[in-house]
């Protein structure tokens, strides 16, 4: 029998996809995080010096500036799924991305692009109009480049694999290591480029980003003639508006069993799907046929108005979605929690971060305890510890995804308890020597590498797993979204983050009283604020377990079957076996 790579070279047609252009996906993904999470641990640093922000005011504006990089997969793996194509969507992102890299390191060249510096007793000058326009369009299209550019990575490497080969441990090895490779950049981006920054200056250290996201358009645009480009379908969001609106403008009508009858629901032309499920059934109502002659059109069998009558496959498309979202929310709480960057600078230059008596670990390469913890444990996940299970048990074995994800909220939440017993101690330290916010405290920093450890191992299990569980549950089709949710969840988590900083600041600071997140940390209460996190936390934790029992089980921890086997949800086939 001739193979498909035999036909492919006597046909002269070049095969594309497949592992040799996997390199080319994960370079890009990997380089445009390093280019981007290098700006964001010493930003605090840029925007207090060079913009007179306070510590408070700093803060709010990244955790915003995170909120939009991570809010904006859900357009972008919609504008991927529904118009562009992931590939083109990937292109474009690259480029805007590099437009905003190169804004903000015009701001550190350009004198003018600042206010100027205080000198002697003159007060600082607040930065005008024009400079904040210029800094916050440079946020926005880096938000807009970065945060478009990394959903439609993870599906589009995907897609270049074998479509044979994607079962569900091909899946977990996959987003395993594609978060190892973007792992590894965040690692190299919080070391190297901030040791730049702070030895040789915001030009050379922004120049540095502009060159490593030249370097990811180019990588990626080397290999455009060997991807496998799926074509832009239509759009999933404007599918979901329409199932809202067609359910709700036929809510008077009567609620159908999912058995009642093929010929009650409008499918697509040559669908296998030939009735909805019984979840959520108040959304069946919109693929319910009243009248063929009035809603379906008799050639093409494509419904005449598609906000009154759509196809079961819409419905399923949102009813998979909604079922997810409890279980996503969940996951909103560890993103809050290793968001608190700028706290743990603040801690980290306030204690002696001393290796040798000449060499010192710059306050904001602390984060890098928390990335070498998480890619430490997905190649000992992945290499060592499945491995040697399912060999000592004869069969593979590998932890569910749902129990994975819990393990990270516990694992959330020990992060905090352990944030709050440091912090107490080094502040207990501090006043004890009476030492103010400019002087170093006797405490080493490296006391802070437990709780950052932990926080990487959190990550490591709970955003691996959610990944891994939303692309398992909801349709392909919906590939792109389901990679965007876990940053999604990154996006409300900067909301909330923000939320939560503004009310215990105006809270804490009200008759005179000193802020528990005061610029001067050992005035402030960093403890109690962290004990407040890990309140949340293990409140959290509670409704993870009531929400991952409501779920039931999810199709990526039941046990293998062949492709042709696993009755399909809504087909004939699988309301029969159901």
């Amino acid at each position: 029998m001739i193979s498909r790579q035999q036909l492919l070279r006597q046909s002269g047609t070049r095969q594309t996809g497949g592992l040799k252009v996997i390199p080319f996906v994960l370079a890009n993904a990997a380089l445009e995080r390093l280019a981007s999470n290098a700006l964001l641990p010493n930003m605090i640093k840029y925007l207090m010096g060079g913009y007179g922000m306070e510590l408070a005011h700093g803060t709010q504006v990244i955790f915003f500036w995170n909120c939009a990089i991570n809010f904006m997969p859900l357009i972008g793996a919609s504008l991927a799924d529904s118009y562009l194509g992931r590939f083109l969507t990937i292109g474009l992102a690259s480029i805007i991305c590099l437009l905003g890299v190169t804004l903000l390191w015009l701001t550190a060249m350009i004198a003018q692009a600042r206010p100027a510096a205080c000198a002697g007793s003159r007060a600082c000058e607040p930065p005008t109009p024009a400079q904040l326009a210029l800094l916050f369009s440079s946020f926005t299209l880096i938000a807009v480049g970065s945060g478009s550019l990394r959903p439609c990575s993870l599906g589009f490497g995907a897609d270049q694999l074998d479509q044979r080969s994607r079962n569900k441990y091909a899946l977990e090895s996959y987003f395993n290591w594609y978060y190892t490779s973007v792992a590894v950049a965040a690692l190299i981006s919080i070391t190297g480029p901030v040791y730049v920054q702070d030895n040789f200056g915001w030009k050379i250290g922004f120049g540095v980003s502009v060159v490593l996201i030249f370097l990811a358009v180019l990588v990626f645009f080397v290999a455009s003639s060997f991807y496998v480009k799926h074509s832009a379908s239509r759009s999933v969001l404007v599918d979901f508006a329409q199932v809202i609106v067609a359910s709700f403008r036929k809510r008077k009508l009567p609620l159908l069993l999912a058995s009642a009858g093929d010929q009650c629901y409008h499918c697509e032309k040559g669908s296998e799907c030939l009735a909805p499920t019984d979840k959520l059934r108040f959304l069946n109502k919109a693929c319910v046929l009243t009248s063929n002659e009035q809603e379906v059109a008799v050639s093409h069998g494509s419904a005449l108005d598609p906000w009154k009558i759509c196809t079961v496959e819409q419905v399923e498309q949102l009813k998979a979605l909604l079922k997810v979202l409890p279980v996503w929310s969940t996951g909103i709480m560890v993103w809050l929690n290793v968001s608190q960057d700028t706290f743990r600078l603040q801690q980290a230059n306030s204690m002696d971060r001393h290796i040798t008596s000449t060499f010192q670990i710059p306050a904001g390469s602390f984060s890098m305890f928390v990335v070498i913890s998480v890619i430490t444990w997905i190649v000992l996940y992945d290499r060592v510890i499945i491995p040697l299970a399912s060999s000592f048990w004869g069969k593979p074995v590998r932890l569910g995804v749902k129990l994975r994800m819990g393990i990270g909220l516990l694992l959330s939440c020990i992060a905090m308890v352990v944030s709050v017993i440091v912090e107490h101690v080094r502040r207990e330290k501090a006043l004890a020597s009476r030492r103010d916010e400019n002087q170093v405290a006797t405490m080493s920093a490296m006391w802070l590498i437990p709780q950052c450890a932990i926080l990487g191992l959190s990550e490591a299990f709970n955003a691996i797993g959610q990944t891994e569980f939303y692309y398992s549950e909801m349709p392909k089709s919906m590939s792109s979204i389901a990679g965007s949710l876990c940053l999604l969840g990154a996006s409300v988590a900067n909301l909330l983050a923000s939320l939560i900083l503004s009310l215990v600041d105006h809270m804490t600071s009200r008759n005179g009283n000193i802020s528990w997140v005061s610029s001067d940390i050992n005035s402030g209460r960093y403890d109690s604020y962290y004990a407040l996190l890990a309140a949340l936390s293990f409140a959290n934790l509670i409704y993870f377990a009531a929400c991952s029992w409501a779920y039931g089980p999810c199709k990526a921890d039941k046990p293998e079957m062949e492709e042709e086997e696993v009755p399909i949800v809504g087909t004939r086939r699988g309301l029969d076996e159901a």
